[in-house]
């Protein structure tokens, strides 16, 4: 991947930009950034005197230069947006195409395929794996798809062949139904792009075998950047009370349970994914230990406190509390407060995992958080691993953006 991470591109020669590629001139200094390797233009950093974005159509393919003239990087604009350029490839004559597909989409399938012996993970991680807005999930033969960009979405199909060439589904779901499209100037919609795509499918991971929800499914109906973490906490799992905070369709718990946990209670607020949690349950044999509880969580916590229980294992994997930096004083009030009812849901010498998916709290902002939230319960807490993203969501060393997952196991003594 010589083109994506080198800091020194070769010159362009003059003809190897195709004429029908607009260029977008930068301000001084501000390819700095670029050139080691992170993948985003801001509208700020184009020199708009000299090439106004406003003659762009989202998603067309530019030639970006630097304020002398000299060769940066290709990508795709998209005027209406903050990032007004994704960068794609520092190689002159190379735009977002079939071949460019093809080759990095091969790069990350190699790398999962070395990784994992059964097909399922995520395969294509945008940025990480330089293919800015593109994210894949696979499901066996399934492939659920997430277009984030402009420039991704004009390229919609190609995606698909180059998908379709490449491992050959049964099936393809467009789930392009996050609100983030909408700083793209994008509509959300679910779409079957080939094959029928089943309303749920099983997953296999970390020896279990679960029930995940698709089209109504939470993102793209899985989370496999927790595989890591989840294997972390079945570790101490065994003989003990767990219970699975946030369950989602209880990824945690049940590998829990299955892992000798005495027993399991996954509380969430989505019926349907406690029902897909019921169903994984009952796939590995341990429904009879596995509990699930629909409420809000935060009243679910008092109500549990109310009634004087303790659980000796606590996983507490919340949905992003900071989406927006303006968020993040509030944010951080919001983890804390999860994390210190959370212990006190802790039996005596207790283990809490707790996770962050937010890029804005950075890890040692969670570690904050969890000296904060055991101050306020006059406990101590011992950190005793911390966790990440799995390596199917690959982190691009130029943007910590692509770096959002961080988790703690954390002993809490009173």
């Amino acid at each position: 991947m010589q083109d994506t991470d080198s800091t020194t591109p070769p010159p362009a020669a003059p003809d190897e930009t195709p004429r029908w590629a607009k260029t977008l001139i930068l301000k001084k200094g501000e390819e700095r950034r670029l050139r080691i390797g992170h993948l985003w233009l801001f509208s700020n950093e184009v020199d708009t005197r000299r090439t106004p974005l406003k003659g762009l159509t989202p998603g067309e393919a530019v030639r970006i230069e630097d304020s002398r003239g000299d060769f940066v990087a290709n990508g795709y604009a998209n005027p209406g947006s903050l990032i007004a350029a994704r960068l794609v490839s520092r190689r002159p004559s190379e735009f977002l195409d079939e071949d460019l597909l093809r080759r990095r989409l091969g790069q990350a399938l190699a790398l999962r395929e070395r990784l994992f012996s059964a097909p399922f993970y995520r395969l294509c991680y945008a940025e990480g794996d330089f293919l800015p807005g593109l994210v894949v999930d696979r499901y066996g033969d399934v492939l659920v798809v997430q277009l984030g960009t402009a420039g991704m979405e004009r390229a919609r199909d190609l995606v698909v062949e180059t998908l379709m060439g490449l491992v050959k589904p049964r099936a393809v779901l467009l789930k392009n139904d996050s609100q983030a499209r909408a700083y793209e100037g994008l509509p959300e919609y679910v779409e079957t792009a080939y094959g029928t795509v089943p309303d749920e499918v099983e997953v296999e991971e970390n020896g279990a075998r679960y029930t995940a929800p698709l089209a109504s499914g939470q993102k793209t109906g899985w989370f496999y950047d927790q595989r890591l973490n989840r294997a972390r906490l079945a570790a101490y799992a065994g003989g003990a009370s767990v219970l699975d905070l946030f369950s989602y369709v209880g990824s945690f718990g049940v590998l829990a349970a299955l892992s000798g946990a005495s027993s399991v209670t996954c509380v969430d607020g989505s019926a349907r994914a406690l029902d897909a949690a019921r169903e994984s349950a009952e796939r590995n044999g341990v429904a009879g230990r596995v509990r699930t509880v629909e409420a809000d969580v935060f009243a679910a916590m008092e109500a549990l406190q109310a009634e004087g229980r303790t659980f000796d294992v606590i996983c507490l994997d919340p949905p992003a509390f900071i989406k927006h930096r303006k968020d993040q004083a509030k944010g951080e009030q919001a983890y804390v407060k999860a994390n210190r009812e959370a212990m006190k849901l802790l039996s005596e010498d207790g283990v809490l995992m707790t996770c962050s998916c937010s890029q804005h709290l950075e890890a040692e902002a969670l570690r904050r958080v969890v000296l904060r939230a055991a101050g306020q319960n006059r406990a101590s807490a011992q950190i005793l691993e911390q966790g990440h993203q799995g390596p199917d969501h690959p982190v691009n060393p130029a943007m910590p953006e692509t770096n959002y997952l961080k988790s703690f196991v954390c002993r809490i003594l009173r």
